[in-house]
């Protein structure tokens, strides 16, 4: 067992959360944190979570398939979230849930548990549903067959950052002017907001029920995928044109998935499967039993992406500098929309005379490497009515929070230590640039370049720009950190 124990007795109720390294799952995992619980992690690899968990969180290995250890998993226990599911193995999900499920049931017995609360999937189980919607249903049968009273949620796509579905949707709109799509964009369906979701499992944990419960639960809104698809595009600002054609099965749309997408092969076959049939709430009875009023598409593609940027500010991109003083070399990564290289250096100047270069950039400074090429930059800005380079820097010395540097404006900034612009020429995008010292005695200093494309052409500008960009950025923080 790996875990993490409190100084002092803990008398409050233990709840066990599977699934804790899963988009749903790591996210209940804060809220439930946030409450008057004691939360105990299972995941086949602690440590995978302990760096994600608070210091009262308890974290003990299970494999699922394997009953003892779920056993000493459910000790003390008394409620349990299951969270679990198998569609990313490649062969036998459907068997590796049922035993995994059984598992979990007869444990709970054993344990004398009061409740589980387990996340299915809404689905007509009159029709022929598909092998993971089928799953998903047969695993709450399960789960029901014990003894321990079992609450339900059934929903269909979850609108997040992160979540397969939505991201599925963002990278064909983002990546294709025009689509090709098969007739499972005009099935119909009701997404819930992740963080909707989320309080429905919270609230699942004390709401009055006797014996088992299946609650179905989604927005407000029933559209299709094709809503969802022009509603993202709509407040990412890009215009897109859908064309519909028969002859898309699902095995071709998702090898044709697989190429235009970074949504993996074999899962978005399994997820495509699944939308083939409406998912649509049938039974209102969680909006009378729940204190929670859901929000429409509009408001729920509007959430993530706000959610994301947040995410974003909070997020530290570059790797954790070595403790025996190697550089990182320029490099780009991914998160949602966003493009991201950083730059790492090790300095000769004190973290005072760094900063006062970095807080000096731009306006009769320059920027240190290139200037004719900022300044071209700056042209073709004003050229198609951009700011250019014509507005300089207020203080050719010192930096503030919301000071224009050219075409760029201080949004962040923490004396000694952090600077971030926010670009204001003409883009395809949204783009920043970080300044961050760290260390004493011959620092470190990253640089973070940020570009959050809009559409295809935001993509062909950071590809297209990218060795330009790289050969400027590293050039740059090279020659301002010089201690010549």
């Amino acid at each position: 067992m790996y875990h993490k124990r409190t100084k002092k007795l803990d008398s409050r109720p233990i709840i066990l959360l599977t699934g804790a390294t899963g988009y749903v799952g790591g996210r209940l995992l804060k809220r439930l944190e946030r409450t008057a619980v004691r939360v105990r992690c299972a995941a086949r690899r602690p440590e995978s979570l302990a760096s994600r968990v608070s210091p009262g969180t308890e974290i003990v290995k299970v494999d699922f398939l394997d009953p003892a250890s779920i056993n000493s998993a459910m000790i003390g226990v008394q409620v349990a979230y299951y969270l679990v599911h198998s569609m990313g193995s490649s062969t036998g999900f459907e068997e590796d849930d049922r035993k995994a499920a059984t598992n979990f049931a007869k444990a709970a017995s054993l344990a004398g548990i009061s409740r589980i609360i387990y996340l299915g999937g809404l689905g007509d189980s009159s029709i022929k549903l598909s092998k993971h919607l089928s799953s998903r249903q047969e695993v709450g049968n399960i789960l029901r067959a014990s003894d321990v009273p079992v609450l339900e949620l059934r929903a269909s796509i979850i609108i997040g950052s992160g979540s397969l579905s939505f991201e599925l949707v963002r990278a064909l709109v983002e990546r294709l002017p025009v689509m090709i799509t098969p007739r499972w964009v005009s099935v119909t369906t009701q997404p819930i907001a992740i963080n909707d979701a989320l309080e429905y499992l919270v609230q699942a944990r004390t709401v009055q029920i006797v014996g088992n419960k299946i609650f179905e639960i989604g927005g407000p809104d029933v559209v299709t995928y094709k809503t969802i698809m022009r509603e993202y595009a709509k407040q990412r600002g890009l215009r897109r044109a859908l064309i519909s054609v028969p002859f898309l099965t699902p095995r071709l749309s998702s090898l044709w998935l697989g190429l235009v997408t970074p949504v993996y092969a074999r899962i978005g076959r399994k997820l495509i499967e699944s939308i083939r049939h409406p998912t649509i709430v049938k039974d209102n009875a969680a909006l009378r039993e729940f204190n929670i009023h859901p929000l429409g598409i509009k408001e729920a593609v509007d959430s993530a992406l706000k959610n994301e940027d947040q995410e974003f500010a909070e997020t530290k991109w570059s790797d954790s500098i070595s403790s025996a003083g190697k550089t990182k070399s320029w490099g780009a990564t991914r998160f949602g929309t966003r493009f991201v290289a950083s730059e790492i250096i090790q300095t000769k100047l004190t973290p005072g005379e760094a900063f006062k270069r970095i807080e000096r950039i731009g306006g009769r400074t320059g920027w240190y490497y290139w200037n004719w090429l900022w300044r071209l930059r700056g042209f073709l800005d004003l050229l198609i009515g951009g700011v250019g380079m014509r507005r300089g820097r207020k203080n050719p010395d010192s930096l503030s929070v919301g000071d224009a540097v050219d075409f760029w404006r201080v949004e962040a900034f923490e004396a000694g230590r952090r600077v971030l612009f926010a670009a204001e020429m003409k883009l395809p995008g949204r783009a920043w640039l970080e300044f961050e010292v760290t260390g004493d005695g011959g620092p470190f200093i990253r640089q973070t370049a940020i570009f959050d494309p809009v559409g295809l052409t935001g993509q062909l500008y950071w590809y297209g720009l990218y060795p330009i960009h790289k050969v400027i950025f590293c050039g740059m923080l090279k020659r301002m950190m010089s201690p010549n």
